[in-house]
């Protein structure tokens, strides 16, 4: 957190970076209150659902983008102000008379232009961080803006249900918009200011190589980095236990509402999430920092530990030992995928560094969901027993394969 009151260069690039997450959850909150009142009201939040996930699969083509770009800075300001412009033109069509499904369609379709040139954008992000701070703050950096917009998107969640109380969808849309412009603006502040200052970040030298051939180099760079192919493979699948927990808890609470239901049933699932999110925020901002000097393998086997001792906790039925150590999981959670960054930043060539995180984070993007319908899948065939006893295997095979890598690392050193 020290990073953001002693950097004021970083200190801008992060408050508009936290502006644009604010305003696209509190829009995408409208967006799903609105569609929910369609008749067919499923099919559209279902396509709205897709339409947020589908571009974030693209990481790797936005990083190959952002690797080829020159004039980062530039391109950054002009993705956040054609977001800007796209929101502002949803706001005009919510305040015309159009018919539901036809209006919920262009807006789908919009948000989805949006967020693939977001995936642009994150592209961008990482190199200009690394441009703006010390290398061995670039941890510390990405931790503290990725917990900071966490924790926007819960306190957005909350403000944006009571902001549609007294506020037209329209009002909402616009909001998103002049978030976007803000942002932009501030970017181009920082480019200006980094310009004066004759700092060569700028313009950059950029990978000519094809979009193919530059992720196979990628890959070829993680894997010659000892233990990071593994490590990244292994947070993946942690980052897919976090996420399978939460549905699977969902159920077991709904067949023990007597001795696991604080308050009702839908309170009781939001502080699940809650306490997820609030852990993985406070790791991202306290934990990079708190955990600088230790090994990334560590805070692996403690998420491993964490997570197998959430999974005990739901079979024993012991909710409040559920909230606790999901939470210590999130923040493990946290905690590891900014020193992933960090281990990045070191082995991987900066001509092509935002190509290879755009790979790693399609890595751990694809994990969850597939892991998520598996575990699912079996309880709806089987029984929920089952996937908490397979997710606690998983746990304890994550343990034993990064107390080897670990191991196989330190010899490696001698």
């Amino acid at each position: 957190m020290t990073i953001f009151f002693k950097n004021k260069e970083y200190r801008k690039f992060s408050i508009a970076s936290i502006l644009s997450s604010a305003g696209d959850i509190l829009f995408y909150l409208a967006l799903m209150t609105y569609a929910s009142r369609l008749k067919n009201y499923s099919l559209a939040l279902s396509l709205i659902a897709i339409s947020e996930s589908v571009p974030r699969l693209f990481s790797s083509v936005g990083g190959y983008l952002a690797d080829r770009t020159q004039n980062k800075f530039q391109k950054i300001v002009w993705m956040a102000m054609i977001r800007g412009a796209l929101y502002l033109l949803v706001g005009f069509l919510f305040s015309q008379n159009i018919a539901g499904w036809n209006l919920v369609i262009m807006v789908i379709i919009i948000n989805f232009i949006s967020d693939t040139a977001g995936t642009y954008s994150g592209g961008l992000t990482t190199p200009l961080v690394i441009s703006l701070v010390k290398k061995d703050e670039i941890a510390e950096a990405e931790g503290f803006t990725s917990g900071v917009s966490q924790v926007i998107t819960l306190v957005s969640q909350f403000v944006g249900s009571g902001l549609l109380l007294f506020m037209s969808y329209s009002a909402l849309a616009v909001i998103n918009g002049l978030t976007f412009i803000v942002a932009g603006l501030i970017y181009y502040k920082i480019a200006g200011s980094q310009r004066k200052k004759g700092i060569a970040t700028v313009t950059q030298e950029v990978d000519d190589r094809g979009f193919w051939a530059t992720l196979v180099l990628a890959l070829k760079q993680v894997k010659k980095a000892s233990g990071l192919i593994t490590t990244v493979l292994v947070i993946a699948v942690l980052n897919g236990v976090l996420s399978t927990i939460e549905p699977l808890i969902s159920i077991v609470i709904a067949g023990n509402r007597q001795v696991m239901v604080i308050g009702t049933y839908s309170f009781t699932i939001a502080l699940i999430g809650a306490m997820a999110g609030i852990g993985a925020a406070l790791g991202s901002i306290f934990g990079t920092n708190l955990f600088k000097k230790v090994s990334l393998y560590f805070i692996i086997i403690f998420a491993n530990i964490a997570g197998a001792s959430v999974i005990i906790a739901i079979l024993s039925k012991q909710i409040w030992f559920c909230l606790i150590t999901y939470c210590i999981l999130g923040f493990f959670a946290g905690t590891a995928t900014p020193k992933l960054t960090q281990w990045m930043v070191g082995a991987v060539d900066h001509k092509i560094l935002a190509s290879s995180i755009g790979l790693i984070n399609t890595i751990l993007l694809i994990a969850s969901p597939l892991m998520t319908t598996a575990f699912t899948t079996l309880s709806a065939v089987t029984n929920v027993q089952y996937s908490l006893l397979g997710l606690l295997i998983v746990s304890i095979l994550l343990f034993a394969i990064t107390v080897l890598v670990m191991r196989k690392s330190a010899q490696k050193a001698q």
